[in-house]
Parts: C-alpha cells; structure tokens; sequence
C-alpha cells in the first residue's frame, strides 16, 4: 500500500510544481523519477516521454500512467495518473473561482508575465538536456536538422514528424547495426 501512495504522492508533487505543460516538466520529472526514486534512467525517461508524444493526451498524464504500470501495474498506473492530475484539478478549481475578481490587477498580470518567462526557460532547458540524449551522432543530428528545419518552413503535422523520423531512426540504426555485423565477421 505503501508504495502506492509513493506513486501517488511523488507523481502529485510533480503536477503541484510543474507549470507550463509537459515540457516544463522535464527537468522535475528527471528530478523525482531519475534521481530522487530511481525508477528509470535518464535514457528511459526520454523513451517515455516520446511514447508520451506519440499518444492521444497530456503528455505528463500519459508519462504517470506509463511509469506507474511500469513500476506496480494496471493499478500503479491509475493512481500515478490520478496523482499528477490531482493538483491542477484542485489549483484551476480554486483559480477558476477566484481569477474573475482579480484578472484585472497589474500585478497579476505582471505575475503571469514572469511565470511565461520562467516556463520558457524550463522549456529551453528540457530542449537542450532532450538534444544532448537524443543526438549521438551524425545520423541523428542529421534527423534533428531535417525535422527542426521542417518544422519552421513547413506546414505538417507534428505526427508526420514523428512518423518520419521513427522509420529514419530504425532505417539507420538496422544498417549501421548490419554494417558492425559484417564487419566483426570479417
């Protein structure tokens, strides 16, 4: 039982400190989920945020539920799902209630300026760390250029991206795999 309410309150503190969606929410994720329970590695938890991506959803709703199947099942993912969504749940019900008396003050508005900022760099922050474990080498940089490059000039689906890049990925991973084949038989 003990464990399910690890899952639950790990995965709350994670919604109750992430603002700005899925991305933000890397670096505290990595935190929690890599460092402070060890329940993945980096590599893994990147794995799972790209499942995550290529998923109907919300990215961190999708990320809990992955991760608490992993650790303790079918219920561990309800739970983990339930506690990451628990937080926003009960802040939006409160700011719902309470945003309508106070949008209009300069310091809320000021205070929403900074939080834009803040999410920015945690999101800038997630992009670099993302880039440092995804592109290895020639091949998959050439792959970050093409869908980067894409992604700026052209007008496509974030999914044909993801498509795209998956099979470019297996393509090249199967050859150069083969290629080190052959030659260790050699």
């Amino acid at each position: 039982m003990s464990e399910y309410l690890d899952l639950f309150l790990t995965f709350a503190r994670v919604g109750g400190l992430t603002f700005g969606g899925g991305y933000a929410m890397l670096p505290i994720l990595e935190r929690e989920i890599c460092t402070n329970k060890n329940w993945a590695k980096p590599e893994e938890l990147m794995d799972y945020y790209a499942i995550g991506q290529c998923t109907p959803g919300i990215i961190a709703v999708n990320l809990a539920t992955f991760i608490g199947k992993q650790k303790k099942g079918i219920l561990g993912g309800i739970i983990a799902t339930i506690g990451v969504v628990f937080p926003s749940l009960v802040i939006i019900t409160l700011i719902a209630a309470l945003i309508s008396n106070f949008s209009d003050l300069l310091w809320v508005k000021n205070a929403f300026a900074g939080i834009r900022i803040c999410v920015c760099v945690l999101i800038f922050n997630s992009v670099i760390k993302l880039f440092k474990n995804s592109v290895k080498d020639v091949f998959t940089f050439i792959i970050f250029l093409a869908v980067a490059l894409g992604s700026v000039f052209l007008d496509i689906s974030p999914i044909i991206y993801i498509i795209v890049a998956g099979i470019l990925g297996a393509v090249i991973k199967s050859l150069s795999v083969g290629s080190q084949i052959e030659k260790e038989e050699k």
